[in-house]
């Protein structure tokens, strides 16, 4: 195997990057600095001290909600942004960021409104969204800017 066939990923639980073989992704693959699952099918949160890790050092895609806990649309679609982690994992993880809590990481990324997904990959934003979306909404958000982003469109 080659570097080619491997990818770096954070891990959700303590940030640690790991090297994971591409074709044993879908093998419940575990930290090896924490021993937690990299995939947990569900989203996990990001703050300040966290996020340049996911998002830049990581090669995985990154589909990030930004929301609010006051935010009723956030609230409403969250339980399908649960829900998307479980579709989409492992090709992609899924993040949270409370813009309340984070403020600053709404505004280096000029979020006007919320909730708003934000697709990255490589630490560029390739894809954003804003407002509630259902299940196969999200799914079909987060598959498409990726593929028109690997194809170059």
């Amino acid at each position: 195997m080659t570097d080619s066939d491997s990818l770096i990923i954070a891990c959700p639980n303590c940030h640690g990057l790991n090297r994971l073989p591409q074709a044993r992704l879908k093998d419940a693959p575990h930290c090896g600095k924490c021993g937690a699952t990299i995939f947990s099918g569900k989203p996990f949160e990001l703050d300040t001290s966290n996020f340049d890790v996911h998002i830049a050092r990581s090669q995985l895609p990154v589909l990030v909600d930004f929301w609010a806990p006051w935010c009723g649309p956030c609230r409403l679609m969250a339980p399908a942004f649960a829900q998307a982690a479980g579709q989409l994992e492992p090709q992609f993880h899924l993040a949270k960021v409370d813009t309340e809590a984070q403020p600053m990481l709404g505004q280096r990324f000029g979020i006007r409104s919320i909730p708003t997904l934000a697709l990255f990959h490589n630490g560029q934003e390739i894809g954003r969204q804003s407002g509630a979306l259902p299940l196969g909404e999200i799914v079909r958000f987060a598959r498409t800017q990726f593929m028109n982003y690997v194809a170059g469109l």
